[in-house]
């Protein structure tokens, strides 16, 4: 079996019967990029951790300016592989910028769905569903992939839930994207829960949707016609674009985040530039201009540029290198693994982690973020649990609490699912929707450390 672009590369959008668009001016798949950067959801990144919390530095990244870079880096790759795979399958019904779009969408919304204080909300999450007073005996409650979905609670399957119920959550499908960005945005593919089953390659290593987002998903997968892995399982190979959108994120993390570690004095010029310069395309013709800039700052810019730009021609060579086999489900780990930088890029991420994610300011505010996370999950729990079990029986503190929760995230009229599992997703919805600094201003206000006014 093999997958093929033209239904890979799917208008079909989640949740309606809407007709393709077929104007040229405004595609489809430019369409999906608007919606994305007019959701709340993805305006509240701008208060979201990329790698420093609560930075009161104005040039340190957020969530929102790094899934801006990731999907400016993300639109050159798709489109520079769209032009040869258009002539190598004769698509003449797309257009190299349509590949472009949809990678660039996909990119743009890749972070969408991760909690306050970065990877260590997710972590908070995991440890509260595991260890919290109340947490714990709630989620050991479900079974299979409902209990799988709190203890390996994961940002992308949170991310797909935004995009596809969380967002416009009035219409099917929620944003009602187009099912290849969908498609291209999910870097993993399956569900939580394989039972004993294992499945090798990058797409198997977390899960990509929910329990109760499955039935979505399988809509998304047959739409662009992804291969099963599973008879039983909820378990896809990606859809090719999807290790672009993965190689955009990697590349613009790696890179950046020693830029940022520079102009936070985590490293000197010297180790910047260093750490740079074998990633450089032409060090030669490059070293007479690096003279003549001026700023250090200005330096390490400039050498980031050509970095990006350089392994962005590796991973667009790569990837139609082993294009035949990723139709076919054969190719299954990241693209910068298997760039001819992958030695120098590997040796950024062994620098951050020794020198940028350990900073003393990382370290303390993302421990603080597992207190403030697992304290407002385990209070709201106990609130809405004695709603849903008592009804108006329930104590004033309960109803009290209850009502600093949005209905959304409650039920209809304030009243809790008498599904457990619905519920918990529910208050997961509320929490991992949180930026940074509400997440800590509530945490202030219910534990009286501040108060309103006050």
């Amino acid at each position: 079996m093999t997958m093929n672009w033209p239904r890979l590369l799917s208008r079909k959008r989640l949740g309606t019967d809407q007709a393709p668009s077929h104007s040229a001016a405004r595609t489809d798949f430019q369409r999906d990029f608007d919606r994305i950067v007019f959701s709340s959801a993805f305006r509240r990144m701008q208060d979201k951790t990329q790698v420093f919390p609560l930075s009161k530095i104005d040039y340190v990244r957020t969530r929102l300016t790094h899934s801006l870079e990731s999907s400016s880096v993300g639109r050159s790759l798709g489109t520079l592989v769209g032009e040869p795979l258009i002539a190598r399958h004769e698509l003449r019904d797309y257009a190299a910028s349509d590949f472009g779009d949809i990678v660039a969408a996909a990119c743009l919304a890749h972070d969408i769905g991760n909690p306050p204080f970065g990877h260590s909300g997710e972590d908070a999450i995991r440890h509260w569903a595991r260890t919290g007073a109340y947490g714990r005996p709630r989620v050991a409650a479900l079974r299979g992939s409902p209990l799988e979905d709190f203890l390996s609670f994961e940002g992308n399957a949170q991310g797909f839930r935004v995009l596809t119920r969380l967002q416009n959550r009035d219409n099917a499908g929620g944003l009602q994207l187009t099912c290849a960005t969908l498609a291209a945005f999910s870097k993993y593919p399956r569900e939580s829960w394989v039972g004993g089953s294992r499945f090798d390659g990058a797409s198997a290593r977390k899960q990509g949707f929910c329990a109760e987002d499955r039935a979505a998903f399988e809509e998304v997968a047959e739409a662009v016609g992804l291969l099963r892995r599973h008879d039983v399982h909820a378990v896809w190979r990606r859809h090719p674009l999807a290790f672009l959108v993965e190689a955009a994120d990697d590349i613009c993390y790696h890179v950046i985040d020693i830029e940022d570690g520079f102009r936070l004095g985590r490293l000197s010029f010297a180790e910047a530039r260093d750490l740079f310069w074998p990633l450089v395309a032409q060090p030669g013709r490059e070293e007479q201009r690096l003279a003549r800039i001026g700023g250090e700052r200005e330096k390490v810019e400039f050498l980031r540029a050509k970095v990006i730009n350089n392994v962005i021609q590796q991973v667009v060579r790569c990837f139609l290198d082993v294009e035949p086999d990723l139709l076919v489900g054969r190719f299954d780990q990241p693209l910068l693994d298997i760039i001819p930088a992958a030695a120098a890029m590997q040796e950024l991420i062994a620098v951050a982690d020794a020198r940028i994610y350990c900073a003393p300011e990382v370290v303390e505010i993302e421990t603080a973020g597992f207190q403030v996370i697992g304290d407002l999950l385990e209070r709201f729990i106990e609130a809405i649990d004695d709603i849903a079990e008592h009804g108006a029986g329930a104590t004033p503190r309960s109803r009290m609490m209850s009502r600093l929760v949005p209905e959304q995230f409650v039920g209809p009229g304030g009243r809790p699912s008498p599904d457990l599992y619905a519920r918990l997703l529910r208050l997961t919805d509320f929490v991992a929707g949180m930026t940074d600094s509400y997440a800590v201003s509530l945490y202030k206000k219910l534990t009286g450390i501040a108060l309103p006014g006050g």
